[in-house]
């Protein structure tokens, strides 16, 4: 059992609520400042001479990849990993962003497409281009972690660990007789507390609902956090040292994003709910974390293949190849 009571997950998804489910929402402003500080680190790197991007380009192509890349891509991925049936049944969910459902893989991927798109309509090296997009997309990561937190979604298994928490999300998948009680035991509080949206919402600002819920919840893995530390934070730090310190050829700092990625996530997944059915041992999330390691072999052997490197190092002596 956990040393202390576990905390139960309190923090409103808006920033400002304007009523009626209408606000600042934390979720969109995650993807703001993803895009302000991804185009904010690229344009150093362009001007520090490690892309062959210039920086007055850097803005569009952030902007446009942001749009076509991120958004298009992560909502496209989610419903074909995810929510496939929802897609065959209602064709017209898949512009339904405010419903919810983003994939990080499905963005990834979608940016990989847009990049190379971009390299070359522009002319430019298409792994040069992914090298340094790589370096800034591990923060991008971080913000989405972090907003899933403050949102209760995507928490983790249950554990007792001592820094535990319960998530009142968790009232959307218990059992009809476990959430009739929750049901009567919270309308005793407040008549109008009889459906697991109204309990979710009004347990941000109640105490005693909160100490009620606090009875039916699981303690869980805030697994956000650590998506957040091992995704977003560590993955950058390890390749601002790479992309900084090391003379690579283009294309290894790709497979170099690629593989990190996939390693971190199927390390966190292990502490994450399944939020889909399992594909033999593994979760939904893992499986598709094998094909990030395969594209990641793909470009070493490409810069194996064919060398090239970013302008700050074409003719310094490098530490590595």
């Amino acid at each position: 059992m956990p040393l202390l009571a576990a905390y139960v997950h309190d923090l409103s998804p808006f920033l400002i609520e304007f009523g009626n489910g209408m606000g600042v929402r934390w979720y969109g402003l995650s993807y703001v400042a993803a895009f302000l500080v991804g185009w904010l680190v690229y344009r150093h790197l362009a001007r520090a001479g490690y892309s062959d991007l210039r920086p007055d380009e850097v803005g569009d192509f952030i902007t446009w990849g942001a749009i076509f890349g991120v958004l298009v891509g992560g909502r496209l991925g989610y419903m074909l990993f995810y929510d496939f049936g929802g897609l065959l049944a209602d064709p017209i969910s898949i512009v339904k962003v405010w419903d919810g459902g983003m994939s990080s893989h499905g963005g990834i991927l979608g940016l990989v497409l847009y990049t190379l798109w971009y390299a070359r309509r522009h002319g430019y090296s298409w792994r040069n281009v992914g090298d340094n997009l790589v370096v800034v997309a591990p923060l991008g990561i971080f913000f989405g972690r972090a907003a899933n937190f403050i949102n209760g979604e995507l928490y983790g298994r249950a554990t007792s660990v001592p820094w535990a928490m319960q998530f009142p999300k968790e009232l959307y998948v218990f059992p009809p007789e476990t959430m009739r009680e929750i049901v009567a035991r919270s309308a005793a509080l407040d008549p109008r507390w009889v459906t697991p949206e109204a309990i979710d919402q009004a347990a941000r600002s109640s105490v005693e609902l909160r100490n009620v819920l606090a009875e039916f919840l699981t303690p869980r893995h805030p697994s956000q956090i650590y998506g957040a530390a091992l995704e977003g934070l560590a993955l950058f730090a390890l390749l601002w040292v790479l992309r900084t310190r090391c003379r690579l050829r283009n294309g290894v700092l790709t497979a170099a994003f690629f593989i990190g990625y996939a390693v971190f996530r199927i390390a966190g997944e292990f502490f994450r709910e399944p939020d889909a059915a399992l594909t033999g041992p593994l979760t939904r999330g893992q499986f598709l974390s094998l094909f990030l390691v395969l594209i990641g072999i793909a470009f070493l052997v490409s810069a194996r293949l064919r060398p090239s490197w970013a302008p700050k190092w074409q003719d310094a002596p490098g530490r590595t190849g």
